[in-house]
This record gives structure tokens, sequence and C-alpha cells, in this order.
């Protein structure tokens, strides 16, 4: 456990980075006043590390903009999810020749109505392991739900002439239990139809680049990023680490 042994760091007097056993130990001080990149090897004190809880070091990156932002939460999900269901579900594209599409009307006192299109594979359905499904209303729950039965599922929301993602602090798509976001400043979304492409090839794959790609989209990827500030006589540095 990473927050565990960084404690044990912090409470050792000396902690040894034991990479580049070849070199010898250099001075913090000759490391901030050399020139990147080099190889070095050091002695040090881990002073302080950022962020304390683990969970805040993931990060969304985009490698188009280099930019870095906050997962968003389920809160900010919801809020979205709620916002949309107020849009009714356009009849008239329903059923199309790529897509099978179902309605229903809820139970509870708002009455949504929630609209599924099941993405056909030469006309016909394909196992719910295999199927990307597209709705219309859901709300988190009900969208969690689909997720761990179907493979794919897609938030959207219905204008005059086709289906649309919606706003991309959203996921703009959700595998199991991993949501995929993109980049608000480097995306051009385009309309649902431009996944029929997909449907149309042999074996449908549904990965999530191949889904981003023909709805134009610029894939976030997670990262875990975290600093850390290391000590000796001669002077203070801080470390970043940055991985996918």
């Amino acid at each position: 456990d990473l927050e565990l042994h960084l404690q044990r760091c912090q409470q050792l007097s000396v902690t040894v980075l034991t990479d580049h056993q070849d070199l010898s130990n250099t001075e913090l001080k000759t490391i901030i006043n050399s020139t990147a990149p080099q190889q070095y090897r050091i002695r040090a004190k881990l002073r302080t590390y950022k962020p304390q809880k683990l969970h805040q070091s993931v990060k969304l990156h985009c490698s188009k903009c280099n930019s870095l932002q906050e997962v968003p939460d389920r809160d900010d999900f919801d809020f979205i999810l709620r916002g949309s269901a107020g849009t009714a579900s356009n009849p008239e594209l329903h059923n199309t020749s790529w897509y099978e599409s179902v309605t229903w009307t809820t139970q509870d006192q708002n009455q949504r109505e929630i609209a599924i299109h099941f993405v056909k594979h030469d006309e016909m359905l394909q196992h719910p392991e295999d199927t990307l499904l597209m709705i219309e209303g859901g709300t988190l729950k009900e969208i969690w739900k689909l997720s761990k039965r179907f493979k794919c599922v897609i938030p959207v929301r219905s204008t005059e002439d086709d289906l649309e993602l919606l706003d991309l602090s959203a996921p703009f798509l959700l595998q199991g239990s991993v949501k995929y976001y993109g980049c608000k400043q480097c995306s051009t979304p385009k309309p649902m139809k431009n996944l029929s492409s997909l449907a149309a090839e042999q074996q449908p794959s549904w990965e999530p680049t191949e889904i981003a790609q023909a709805l134009g989209i610029e894939l976030l990827q997670y990262v875990f990023i975290m600093k850390f500030t290391l000590v000796d006589e001669t002077g203070a540095l801080n470390a970043y680490l940055f991985d996918y």
C-alpha cells in the first residue's frame, strides 16, 4: 500500500532511493544546479508528499493540449443527467437501420420517459456482453445497472435530427465500472449516427478509442500524479511522479 509505505518513509530518519546502484550519491544542491536530463542516485529524507489522500492523485490528462483536470465526482454526473432528463425523446429517431429502441415511463412522481437504443449488428441484436446501447433520460443508478450488464453505455439526448452526447463534463462512455471522458477544449462532438460505421464492421469491438474517434472526442487518460519534497544537508528538491 503506497500510502502506508510513504508514512513509513516519513518515520525513517533516512530514505534511500535504490535505483542506479552503479552511481555514487549526489548532493541535492548539485542536482538543482545541473541541467536536465541527468541520472543521479541520492540519499535524502522525505519531508512531505502531496496529495495526502491517494484518490486525489488520480487526474484526467489530455495528450493533445497537455491539460490536467480533476475527475468529476458522482454529483456532477447526476446533475447533468437530471438536466437532460427534462428533454423529451424524439420518436422520429427511434428504431433506425442500425439500432432498435425501447421506451417506457417510470412509475415515480416525475414519470420520466426513458429511451434505450440497442445498436444492432447485421440487423440483429448482439449478446448483452457485446452490445453498445445509448440511453436517454436515465438516472445515475439506472445507468450503473446497465453498464454492469451491457458492454458499453452512452448517455445521450435527442435533437431534431439525431441523438447527441451530453455535456462533456459527464462521461461520454461507460464500460463496466470505468468512465471515459473527453477533453472539452480539443473535442468536436459529432452526432451518434457516426457510430453506424463501427456497427457495420464484421466484428464490432467497441473499443473506447475507436468510439471516441468516431464521435470526434479527444479521449482523456487517467493519470497518477504525486509530488515529493526530498531534503538533505545541502538543499530541498521537489520530485514529481506522473504515470499512466
